[in-house]
């Protein structure tokens, strides 16, 4: 467990300290928790109770009925899944810019310990820098994002194929499940007065309430939340899984898990779903564990993951060789968005982020590919594909984002044969979509 911890302060334990305070920024779950596990551990030692304190504000960047829809939607069942455990549990919504912004360090004021989330993107970074400083007691970060620890690994990797030898000799180590220690000391405080109830009936209004973009719909195509994403394991493992290696880049196949969202906001783990799988996929372990966790690792060691200046020289060598290419057409970033270009592939797959909130994996790089093609720079095209998965991606606002993107301009990728625009970065037409896949059926479907 210890290897999976980072301590963001040196302060010592809260003299007085009332409870052990779990902060779950991205792991929003009660099961296969190492950070919660780590909270409880820690406060048995100290023979106290511990309190999961997770919240949700109108102020985080692109905030719209979408995330916060698929966010609340696991929050009652959360609550449910600690009660038993004898941990307390706490919500705050906070739904104004002028709503309290401080109901963490109240909370810590009284805390012997505060864990939180170890997760190297979006705003958590920023959180944990600067709360370790202005809090009097220690302050710890554990990973229960990644399979092996983000700890493990002292450099940023070039490339799958030089994590990979080390993922795998890792893995007897910590491919098992996560040890839950029983609580000692129940927490039995009552609820403070800024605790939001949440409710499965309550959602909609409580997302209503709130000053955020409402012009983004919730997912047509996803519900938030633990017992979602259970059900959802339980049907890859049914039905999926055996059809995986052949299929998963068939979209109408439908073989892959539809877990990113889940994995993202943390409603599961991936070492829960490597555990469930184990050895009937080694195609699906590798997307989970080694790619997945070279996204982590880009992220970890990047100062800016989501920065063109990450790819590799003969990258950005290439991208400057090509810059003034010219392109057959262009579209602004409105026109993406709104899913009008003249290519009925492109706009299928763009039609399905605004009505799911995802895109099937295969089709994205396509996608992402189209983007580059019909901007006037790279940069615009960087800006346009960050902007519309940190708006509309139930699994944006990830390290996979960032390096599924930064790989779209050639990240984790070799060089290709010369061509224009891309120079000798990975092109995809749609010719070549066309003889892999069921295109038109896809198209059909999303129309």
């Amino acid at each position: 467990m210890r290897d999976r911890v980072r301590s963001l302060n040196t302060a010592p334990p809260g003299a007085g300290g009332k409870y052990v305070l779990y902060w779950s920024q991205m792991n929003r779950r009660a099961d296969g928790n190492h950070a919660l596990a780590y909270a409880v551990e820690r406060a048995n030692e100290l023979e106290l109770p511990v309190l999961f304190y997770e919240g949700l504000t109108c102020s985080y960047p692109h905030a719209n009925d979408r995330l916060h829809t698929f966010i609340l939607e696991g929050v009652p069942e959360t609550e449910r899944r600690l009660k038993p455990l004898g941990i307390g549990y706490i919500f705050y919504l906070r739904r104004r810019n002028s709503d309290p912004d401080d109901v963490l360090y109240r909370l810590a004021a009284d805390a012997a310990m505060v864990v939180t989330d170890d997760f190297p993107v979006f705003i958590t970074p920023g959180y944990n820098s600067s709360v370790a400083a202005k809090i009097g007691a220690p302050y710890h970060a554990v990973d229960s994002s990644c399979v092996v620890p983000m700890n493990c690994f002292q450099k940023k990797e070039y490339a799958a194929y030089t994590l990979r030898p080390k993922i795998h000799r890792l893995l007897p180590r910590y491919l098992r499940p996560v040890e839950q220690p029983v609580v000692r000391r129940r927490y039995r405080r009552p609820a403070p007065g800024f605790h939001t109830r949440v409710t499965p009936t309550n959602v909609a209004e409580l997302v209503a309430s709130c000053d955020i973009d409402h012009s983004v719909a919730p997912s047509a195509g996803f519900r938030g939340g633990r017992v979602e994403a259970e059900r959802r394991l339980k049907l890859f493992l049914r039905d999926r899984v055996g059809r995986y290696a052949e299929q998963a880049n068939q979209p109408g196949a439908h073989a892959t898990s539809e877990l990113s969202p889940y994995l993202h906001f943390g409603c599961i783990s991936s070492l829960e779903i490597a555990l469930a799988v184990g050895d009937r996929s080694p195609e699906f372990l590798e997307q989970l564990i080694v790619r997945r966790e070279l996204a982590f690792n880009h992220a970890r060691f990047s100062k800016h993951p989501d920065s063109l200046e990450n790819v590799p020289d003969w990258a950005k060598l290439t991208m400057r060789d090509h810059r003034r290419d010219r392109r057959e057409i262009t579209y602004t970033r409105e026109q993406f968005a709104r899913a009008e270009t003249q290519d009925a592939l492109w706009n299928a797959a763009q039609k399905e982020m605004l009505r799911d909130g995802k895109i099937h994996g295969y089709y994205r790089m396509y996608w992402g590919k189209k983007v580059i093609e019909w901007s006037r720079t790279y940069r615009e095209a960087l800006d346009t594909l960050l902007y519309i998965h940190n708006r509309w991606a139930l699994d944006g606002r990830d390290p996979n984002t960032c390096a599924n993107i930064l790989w779209l301009f050639g990240l984790h990728d070799r060089a290709w044969s010369e061509r224009p625009v891309f120079g000798k970065m990975r092109y995809m037409s749609l010719e070549g979509m066309r003889r892999k896949t069921e295109v038109d059926a896809y198209v059909r479907e999303m129309t």
